[in-house]
């Protein structure tokens, strides 16, 4: 029963003395009132029935990366080929755990064991960081008085040396009032975790920025006499991915405001578990990039089952601009929704280059004399401000691609059909708009070579550990791998940058996030 009455209506008696304009009014306010009420709780039980969705997706996936973990392990994987997808296996169950502790955070059960942590080396070097109050002055105006401390150790690494951060927390009596003062521990990116954020930070830059599987990190730090489990470098792992999210998903809303996009996609294989066996399947890690004339620079990876089309349009949305890619067909649906194309003159090289390796065709020869002029006037354009680069493209290079045009075209029809250089012909004469639209634009480029590049590292990756253990662990290694790119694109050590987001991350407001992305971070002062 709603008990909304109009202004000095207290009970059921003032109705006998409202007449029946007042007796509709404030029916029409008590169904006003109803309706926004029931609006009220038809959005909070969908926010909790997405809530109770997600948490069941989360332990249920849980459950099933530890039935991995700690069931039968397949006569069809031997024990090293175990080893190489364990810490993807660990790291997912570690972040799913960080994500449902945002959802949910249950009480812990009385008399729950703790797991045991190993006390930190005597050896190492120990540093002394103090967390007093500012002010010793207690509110009743008696100064305070140190009885006692409390000491908190976080396993800190510079690259190459150990320590320990020892943050000592006083405890301040005033004795008049018997008020004890004591100052907080400062917001940890890793909530009660050991690692310091400069261990965090080299972690993640040497797993996914020097590409180093975890074992192999285990064993660089055993010899320099500290012992990290797999698990615990792995959960580190895991939960830094959680926690580093937002800021890459602010860095995609940014990338999204760009004009002109490079993209590229390149293939990963993925562990995939089913029942008693275990094998991969292809996945496609996709790159998204400005370009070099953008005054943003950034690069954002993602990772997808499959090779689809819907992948890219689903990561692009409804951002219309001009993208340069490849000729892949996936990318053909984007521009049926109004992106632009934008071809690569380096690919259309390459077919006449590969023509020319093999057999030394003078068309194949003639051809590539002309884009090598057209690269010339690239050189240059490239130290030109945008209004003088579009006039020096079309004073120079658009004769020369309006020559190149009909001579490619006049060579198709003496060329024997089905050739390698009727092939290479015929890719340049249909993306010949698409290959010839950056002359239109100074901010455009000629190819699509920048986001090439920025694809290296992940083959690079591929070479040393296989494969990812599985698509969660191939997602968080695509985020963080877009941070630390990101971070080398504008000039910064990812491992300062990272370790400098790390320390910073748990104390900044979601409006203030924009401050850590790579392009606008700036090194804490003092």
């Amino acid at each position: 029963m709603v008990s909304g009455t109009l202004p000095g209506m207290n009970d059921a008696a003032d109705l006998a003395s409202l007449d029946e304009h007042q007796l509709r009014s404030l029916a029409a306010e008590l169904m006003q009132q109803l309706h926004v009420r029931d609006e009220q709780i038809r959005v909070k039980d969908e926010a909790i029935r997405t809530r109770d969705i997600l948490v069941d997706k989360l332990q249920f996936e849980l459950g099933y990366l530890r039935r991995i973990r700690f069931g039968r392990i397949s006569e069809q994987l031997d024990a090293t080929q175990f080893r190489l997808f364990e810490e993807d296996t660990l790291a997912d169950a570690a972040a799913i755990e960080a994500e449902l502790e945002r959802i949910v955070t249950p009480k812990q059960a009385p008399g729950a064991r703790q797991p045991r942590r190993l006390p930190l080396p005597e050896t190492l070097p120990r540093i002394e960081i103090r967390h007093d109050p500012e002010d010793l002055n207690c509110v009743c105006g008696c100064r305070l008085e140190c009885i006692g401390e409390d000491a908190t150790e976080k396993l800190a690494y510079v690259p190459g040396v150990f320590s320990v951060e020892r943050h000592l927390r006083g405890r301040w009596l005033c004795r008049q009032c018997e008020r004890i003062t004591q100052k907080e521990m400062p917001p940890h990116i890793i909530d009660k975790g050991i690692a310091a954020p400069g261990l965090l930070a080299h972690v993640l830059v040497s797993k996914f920025g020097d590409h180093l599987p975890l074992n192999r990190l285990r064993g660089i730090y055993a010899r320099q006499g500290v012992t990290l489990p797999i698990s615990t470098l792995s959960d580190w792992v895991g939960q830094c991915g959680v926690q580093l999210q937002p800021l890459v998903d602010a860095l995609k809303a940014e990338l999204m405001k760009c004009d002109i996009l490079h993209a590229d996609e390149t293939a990963l294989q993925v562990l995939k578990h089913r029942k008693d066996k275990a094998g991969s399947h292809r996945a496609y890690l996709w790159v998204y990039a400005s370009t070099r004339y953008d005054d943003l620079k950034a690069v954002v990876y993602d990772l997808t089952e499959s090779r689809s089309g819907q992948h890219c349009r689903t990561f692009l949305g409804d951002w219309q601009g001009k993208l340069i890619c490849d000729d892949y067909a996936g990318y053909k649906a984007c521009f049926a929704q109004g992106i632009t194309e934008l071809g690569c003159m380096a690919h259309a090289r390459r077919k006449f280059f590969e023509v020319f390796a093999s057999n030394k065709s003078p068309v194949a020869g003639h051809a590539l004399d002309s884009i090598k002029a057209l690269y010339r006037i690239e050189r240059k354009a490239g130290r030109l401000k945008v209004d003088d680069r579009r006039r020096l493209r079309q004073k120079r290079a658009v004769p020369i691609l309006d020559a190149l045009h009909g001579w490619l075209k006049q060579q198709r029809e003496l060329v024997p059909p089905g050739s390698a250089i009727a092939n290479a012909i015929d890719y340049s004469l249909r993306r010949w708009q698409a290959l010839t639209r950056y002359v239109d634009d100074g901010h455009a480029v000629i190819d699509n070579n920048h986001c090439e590049n920025l694809v290296r590292p992940v083959a690079l990756g591929r070479k040393n550990w296989l494969f990812a253990g599985s698509l969660r662990a191939g997602q968080r290694a695509a985020a963080v791998m877009s941070l630390i790119q990101s971070a080398v694109l504008n000039g910064h050590d990812p491992y300062a940058y990272l370790k400098d987001v790390l320390t910073r991350l748990p104390t900044t407001k979601h409006k203030d996030i924009g401050e850590l992305l790579p392009h606008n971070w700036r090194p804490a002062q003092g």
